[in-house]
């Protein structure tokens, strides 16, 4: 049987999807973008600040479930500009240690709300 996983710590859902579903022993996020969940509001196009903001939105979610990105199993990651992969490799670092997941990283024509950045992740259960 599925849980849906919703918390007001990250984004509320824009769509017809919800933030998280665990299945099985697996939490299945949404992707998430750079988006306040206190204001509702988009933070401006400064690739650094916008991908903490989707690690923080990520680790609320998988906190809301039980778990942490710590015990994430994969990443896929949806960039707009591949150029930003250096920088995306430092800022995981601060929300992640070895062993790290497995992640998918490409670049995107347009990504929802003009984010450069959105990851969604596959997050085991302890």
């Amino acid at each position: 049987m599925k849980k849906i996983i919703n918390t007001d710590k990250a984004p509320a859902a824009i769509g017809t999807y919800s933030q998280a579903v665990v299945y099985d022993g697996v939490l299945y996020t949404s992707g998430q973008i750079p988006i306040d969940p206190k204001t509702g509001d988009m933070l401006p196009a400064d690739f650094s600040r916008q991908a903490h903001q989707v690690f923080k939105n990520l680790q609320a979610v998988a906190e809301a479930a039980g778990s942490g990105l710590q015990n994430a199993i994969k990443l896929n990651v949806y960039l707009q500009d591949l150029n930003d992969f250096a920088g995306l490799n430092e800022i995981m670092s601060g929300y992640l240690s070895e062993p790290y997941p497995a992640r998918a990283a490409v670049q995107v024509a347009r990504l929802p709300k003009d984010s450069l950045i959105e990851i969604d992740a596959i997050i085991a259960m302890p």
